[in-house]
């Protein structure tokens, strides 16, 4: 007897056999280009096998990401050749478990006794690398999109504070650091939380004149960064640029303040094939 990992099934009363792959299949073209889970066939009532485990494995990778340690010193070591000044702070979270039951903990800084203070207005932009949900996300692109905003807001005339790492951090621990290092805008690239298809993506929120105490509507988001499947690390730099220019104009970052940017091209996802 075969088992449903054996045969996928066929569509009653159509003669054709319903499975996730074969050169008759509809949503070949389509899987190909998407990771979302789309057309996976059958086995009776139930999906395939392989569907059935890939779908676990997918959220055993999704919850590991979420727990997996920060290396912040190979991320410390990947921004030294920007030559700026790096310090460290951690939220009141002390640990993932404390972190993940209480986010109002993430949100704010147990001490920035480490961190150089400066009067407003000192810097245009500081930068927070923080872990969030998915640490994974910062080892795997934390570095290099950081070297790429570096580039991107220094070459219209940016004066960026010295980059902090914040350990175990929700987006709005970045307030409280930005306003200590008295910068006009502060932007917080955040591990976002993982999904079933990706568990490695960034995420970008840009808060101008932060204070403690900001909302959610009062910040702009770039999210999706992950190379090559996400946004790309000059994209995002390029409207992140630019968003930091138009809320300096506007005097406010948040609901108010658009991207009005090209539309993204299928270059920008890396996801979507031309030819179909």
């Amino acid at each position: 007897m075969s088992g449903p990992g054996d045969v996928e099934g066929t569509a009653q009363g159509s003669g054709r056999v319903a499975t996730a792959t074969g050169t008759d299949d509809f949503w070949a073209p389509l899987r190909g280009s998407t990771r979302s889970r789309i057309g996976l066939g059958r086995a009776g009532d139930a999906l395939p096998t392989r569907e059935v485990l890939a779908l676990r494995s997918a959220h055993a990778v999704a919850r590991d990401a979420v727990h997996l340690p920060w290396d912040a010193d190979a991320l410390e070591a990947g921004l030294a050749p920007l030559g700026l000044p790096v310090h460290r702070v951690h939220s009141a979270a002390v640990d993932r478990a404390e972190y993940l039951r209480r986010p109002d903990l993430g949100r704010r800084p147990v001490s920035l006794d480490g961190v150089p203070g400066a009067a407003p207005g000192s810097y245009d932009v500081a930068i927070v690398l923080a872990d969030g949900l998915s640490a994974r996300a910062q080892d795997d692109h934390g570095a290099t999109l950081t070297r790429v905003l570096v580039d991107s807001l220094t070459a219209v005339g940016l004066t960026l504070a010295p980059l902090v790492l914040a350990e175990q951090s929700r987006v709005g621990l970045g307030d409280h650091v930005g306003a200590h290092l008295g910068a006009t805008a502060v932007v917080v690239v955040i591990g976002e939380r993982p999904g079933l298809s990706v568990a490695d993506s960034l995420g970008l929120y840009l808060t101008h004149r932060p204070r403690p105490g900001r909302r959610d509507s009062e910040r702009n988001c770039i999210s999706n960064v992950h190379p090559p499947d996400g946004l790309s690390y000059e994209r995002a730099a390029q409207v992140l640029t630019a968003l930091v220019l138009g809320a300096r104009e506007l005097g406010e970052s948040g609901v108010r303040l658009k991207d009005v940017g090209p539309a993204l091209s299928t270059d920008d996802l890396g996801l979507v094939d031309p030819a179909l």
